[in-house]
């Protein structure tokens, strides 16, 4: 085989290379994309501006997930109407900048667990937002998704129907 044959040779076994490494890459970024999509549904809503209602969609285990913001910090939050307070894992304390208020004990879906009070300075979720949210920081959950329970939900009117869950700004009453 001459030289000029080898260089060719080789020139198309690199190019071929190349085409599968971007192949498997871009294959693997666009799974990921998809799982994370599955997951999360409602990532996109920690930029969102919203006017009177979010409307959220349900992730493929059922649940409600979306990405918000609690104290300026984008957190993914899994939205439990069963919670009373905001329960944040102890590892995000020192990134979310909270502060123990006190010990208290808390019923969870696994049992009695003791955990601390605290209060959130903002919490936000696709445009809506609460100022001086009671949370408390829970060490017995998976780090990095925060619960979002009453205390900030229960600011809203909240309607779930099939895979979706609106939130909406409360009704005000007119007085006569």
């Amino acid at each position: 085989m001459t030289d000029q044959r080898q260089g060719v040779r080789r020139t198309g076994i690199g190019m071929m290379l190349v085409f599968w490494v971007l192949f498997i890459g871009l294959g693997s970024w666009w799974l990921q994309g998809m799982l994370a999509h599955r997951e999360n549904p409602n990532a996109h809503l920690v930029n969102a501006v919203t006017g009177d209602a979010l409307t959220l969609e349900r992730n493929v285990s059922g649940h409600f997930v979306a990405t918000g913001r609690i104290n300026g910090e984008p957190v993914p939050m899994l939205l439990d109407t069963g919670a009373t307070y905001v329960a944040v894992p102890a590892g995000l304390t020192d990134r979310l900048g909270l502060e123990p208020e006190g010990s208290a004990w808390f019923s969870t879906a696994n049992g009695r667990v003791r955990g601390q009070l605290t209060t959130l300075d903002e919490v936000s979720l696709g445009g809506f937002a609460a100022r001086q949210v009671r949370g408390s920081i829970s060490p017995g959950l998976e780090d990095g998704v925060v619960l979002l329970g009453m205390s900030f939900l229960g600011r809203f009117d909240i309607e779930i129907r099939g895979e979706r869950m609106v939130l909406r700004l409360p009704q005000r009453s007119e007085a006569p």
